[in-house]
């Protein structure tokens, strides 16, 4: 009969306030880290945790969850997850950040899925050719392009987990919502991935895009990269918010590579590049709002016009 071994008398070396400013001395390198959780043991550890109802959870109740009979052997396992992933708690085990994130990347298939969807029809039409959009779906990106000419109107990461029990339409959806909240968030200044700072750059155009200028967000902590049309940028922007909803458009149902100041370029202008200054010209019905940009993508002015009806 093995002993019910559950002190592991090292303490948690979480980062202190302190650490993260002035440098860590007990932090693991990220080669460290990935073999940590590559054993199956100590996934099985961090799955049972996320599954259990309430947390923190026993040892003894963590170790029946996981099917570990030997006690020493588990606690070998879970003692290599403290500090990092794992924390020690009077009434058992909980999660650290970096634990749920592993789990959540699990569950979101990026370690274990590498699905393929073939071509089927996306809502709208391309701002060129007025052709028909499809969507594709590769190398954990979701792509909208024009079945005609090809001219690419998005292309974002989306994790695999996120096309399970969703019909395309939902998925298109979920798509278009991930990549307004993701893009606002980096051009707030926020990476999404790490939470570290992002600089947003004004750059000529790129091989993915047919536009004389974009916008690229980027991670200086773990160089998470988002390029995008400068109109992605105005779906945040109160200006343009308040003109389309006294216009009544219905801005958040319709999909962002549905408008034209969006993905088009005939709606930008570049008015100068040193320092930048753009011109996006938001077209709804017979009127137009015209909005002026910095280098900051800030709006330092806007109008509103009338749009010529051609007969």
């Amino acid at each position: 009969m093995s002993l019910e071994v559950d002190e592991y008398d090292m303490s948690d070396s979480a980062p202190t306030h302190e650490d993260t400013l002035l440098g860590c001395e007990d932090c693991i390198s990220p080669a460290e880290a990935f073999a940590i959780v590559a054993d199956e043991t100590r996934l099985n550890i961090l799955e049972a945790l996320w599954e259990s109802p309430d947390r923190p959870v026993p040892f003894s109740e963590l170790r029946r969850r996981v099917g570990v009979d030997d006690s020493a052997r588990f606690n070998y396992h879970l003692g290599k997850l403290r500090g990092q992933f794992v924390r020690k708690t009077d009434d058992g085990y909980d999660f650290r950040h970096a634990g749920e994130k592993v789990v959540r990347a699990v569950l979101a298939g990026t370690f274990n899925e590498d699905p393929v969807l073939p071509a089927f029809p996306a809502p709208g039409t391309c701002v060129d050719c007025d052709g028909a959009l499809e969507a594709t779906y590769a190398d954990e990106k979701l792509t909208i392009a024009c079945a005609d000419c090809g001219r690419v109107h998005a292309h974002e990461e989306f994790p695999p987990g996120g096309i399970d029990g969703r019909s395309p339409e939902a998925l298109l959806g979920a798509f278009d919502q991930r990549v307004r909240h993701l893009h606002c968030l980096a051009a707030d200044g926020v990476c999404p991935e790490c939470g570290g700072t992002t600089e947003t750059v004004l750059t000529p155009e790129s091989d993915l895009y047919d536009l004389d200028v974009v916008v690229s967000h980027r991670c200086g902590q773990c160089a998470y990269e988002a390029v995008s049309p400068v109109g992605l940028v105005l779906l945040d922007e109160t200006t343009v918010l308040g003109f389309l909803s006294s216009r009544n458009t219905d801005f958040c149902a319709t999909h962002f590579w549905r408008f034209p100041w969006v993905v088009g370029n005939e709606a930008l202008t570049v008015v100068d590049t040193d320092p930048w200054r753009l011109r996006v010209r938001v077209e709804d019905g017979d009127e137009a709002l015209v909005v002026e940009l910095d280098e900051t993508l800030t709006c330092v002015d806007s109008y509103t016009e009338r749009v010529e009806q051609v007969a």
